[in-house]
């Protein structure tokens, strides 16, 4: 199978950089598949997995959003959060998550209702990779 070029990127670190065969994960407007010679795009991305297959396998990571482009047979995905399974706190995304929900049950105006929903999503998120993969090992 062909490959192309994926490169992760966080502020304090690249995640992520090699050639791979495909990856998968969630735009704002759906999930998306990129293979080698995809078309140029820019797209942002949604909270989720993100999907990468190399040598035939494949390996998912938590995703908190960012922005995915492709070009020249490379994707570049920048984000603020992207974690392997196994470096999840699962303590931390729980106190995540019930803070989240204590906030969302307040009468809150509309943006901060926005950003706790999206603080749970990334919470939820977290917590059913960490889950999956325990089942996994």
């Amino acid at each position: 199978m062909a490959e192309f070029e994926l490169e992760v990127l966080q502020p304090e670190r690249v995640f992520f950089k090699d050639k791979v065969e495909m990856i998968v994960l969630r735009t704002i407007d759906g999930e998306i598949g990129i293979m080698a010679n995809h078309q140029p795009i820019v797209v942002p991305i949604g909270i989720g997995k993100l999907r990468i297959k190399k040598d035939g396998r494949w390996r998912e990571a938590a995703i908190a959003g960012g922005l995915l482009e492709v070009k020249n047979n490379k994707a570049t995905i920048l984000s603020d959060a992207v974690e392997w399974p196994e470096e999840i706190d699962k303590q931390r995304a729980l106190l995540a998550k019930e803070r989240a929900e204590k906030r969302l049950e307040q009468k809150l105006p509309p943006d901060e209702f926005e950003r706790y929903k999206a603080a749970l999503y990334r919470a939820l998120n977290r917590l059913k990779l960490a889950e999956e993969n325990k089942k996994e090992i």
